[in-house]
């Protein structure tokens, strides 16, 4: 099951955080999980529903992200080929392309960093949101385009 661990409001800001307990991920780090202001949108829309958990089905916690309802909406917008992980590579990329520092990128994709100066330099959380919300919007407000590149193999 997926254990968000804590939800912690950062008033300075007006933003919640999310932290992953290092048991749950897969370099056994605790994970800083920054929303963006879609992401929050998402997040604030069905916060309340249960007392305990954000995202549910039937009253119940989602125990698993490649699940029916994923591999159905898959289906239905002709993506068949698209794994979860590769959402985690297109929010890289869209980071990239908005001009986010790798310092900050590693954070925010929980990448380790074997660079010393960079662990002592860690970015500030209003970096880091910063760095989210850049995703969304472009320089003249407008949703930046989204490019997506994936090799298919075709059998001979």
């Amino acid at each position: 099951m997926i254990n968000i661990g804590c939800n912690s409001t950062v008033p300075e800001l007006n933003i919640s955080v999310f932290i992953i307990p290092g048991q749950n991920v897969k370099n056994k780090e605790d994970r800083l999980v920054v929303l963006n202001q879609v992401a929050s949108s998402v997040i604030e829309e069905v916060r309340g529903n249960n007392s305990e958990h954000v995202f549910t089905y039937r009253g119940n916690p989602v125990k698993r992200l490649n699940n029916s309802a994923w591999k159905r909406v898959r289906k239905v917008t002709g993506l068949l080929m698209v794994r979860i992980h590769d959402l985690k590579h297109t929010f890289g990329r869209r980071l990239r392309a908005a001009g986010v520092p790798l310092e900050t990128r590693k954070v925010l994709l929980g990448h380790r960093n074997g660079d010393i100066t960079s662990h002592y330099s860690a970015p500030e959380l209003e970096e880091l949101l910063n760095a989210v919300d850049s995703v969304c919007y472009d320089n003249s407000g407008k949703t930046p385009a989204l490019v997506m590149l994936r090799q298919t193999i075709v059998n001979a």
